[in-house]
């Protein structure tokens, strides 16, 4: 990249676009690789990984089984993005975008596939009832949320944690562009829970669970460490809520699921039940 790049009439893809990610990068889709996925005895089958759109779906499972949901075990596989797992043959059956997470429901016949975060959230709490209001307005209210967050990580994530923490190299326009809006959705956050516990009111949903995995985290440290340069301090009410849900011990369960990385007390590669966290 250079200051005077000009876009050419057709782009073409010709090389890695450098960065953390460029060897799994691809104009293409679809199977680059056969390879079956592994499928265990719950109802639920789980393909992820510990980011935050992972940790979205682990949470909710935990948070469901903490609420006596035992039709809601599950087994997660880890996919390693960074490894390409996410374009064999069995994983984009289950997800043609090929991203994490999957879920494939084996409790139907035929078994269900749900792929997209937001998407498998809902998927869940309408399957088992739990952690999405039943209200029209306050359901209205929660989906909002639910699909704000969808619409405004990427934001957070490929843009602002891209140019900022991944890029191969540092530009002030794409850093400045991205870090104004990541604040702009922090005000938009901590506005909102000025005058509420949770960010539909009184109750702890799924909208929670969603945005806390990016946002929460990005106010904790666990992504990007940019906390000093967009002074995350200064949002108290996102604060309060992210310390008041990660505090939770399904949330502290939810996140160690598929988790590669930290200290090993953090990792919990596959998980197959309970026991598994001891």
């Amino acid at each position: 990249m250079t200051e005077n790049y000009i876009p050419p009439k057709v782009w073409t893809w010709d090389s890695e676009s450098g960065g953390k990610f460029a060897n799994i990068n691809r104009p293409t889709a679809g199977a680059q690789f056969e390879e079956e996925l592994p499928v265990g005895n719950h109802p639920l089958q789980l393909y992820s990984l510990a980011t935050p759109n992972g940790v979205k779906v682990t949470v909710l499972l935990e948070e469901l089984l903490a609420l006596g949901k035992t039709e809601a075990e599950y087994d997660a596989y880890l996919i390693n993005i960074s490894e390409g797992a996410q374009f064999g043959s069995g994983f984009v059956s289950a997800n043609p975008n090929s991203k994490i997470p999957a879920l494939v429901d084996m409790s139907t016949t035929p078994p269900t596939r749900v792929f997209e975060s937001g998407a498998i959230m809902l998927y869940l709490a309408e399957k088992y009832a739990a952690f999405v209001p039943t209200d029209p307005s306050q359901r209205a209210e929660c989906l909002s949320w639910l699909f704000w967050q969808m619409g405004s990580a990427p934001f957070l994530g490929g843009g602002f944690g891209h140019f900022y923490a991944y890029a191969p190299e540092k530009f002030e326009y794409p850093i400045n562009r991205y870090a104004m809006e990541v604040k702009r959705q922090l005000d938009v956050l901590d506005n909102n829970l000025a005058s509420r516990q949770y960010l539909c009111g009184d109750d702890y949903t799924i909208a929670d669970m969603a945005n806390w995995a990016w946002y929460g985290v990005l106010i904790t440290g666990t992504i990007y460490e940019a906390q000093e340069f967009l002074d995350t301090a200064s949002y108290k009410n996102v604060s309060r809520w992210a310390e008041e849900i990660e505090a939770r011990p399904a949330v502290e369960r939810g996140r160690r699921v598929n988790r590669a990385w930290g200290p090993e007390e953090t990792r919990l590669l596959e998980r197959h039940g309970a026991c598994d966290f001891d």
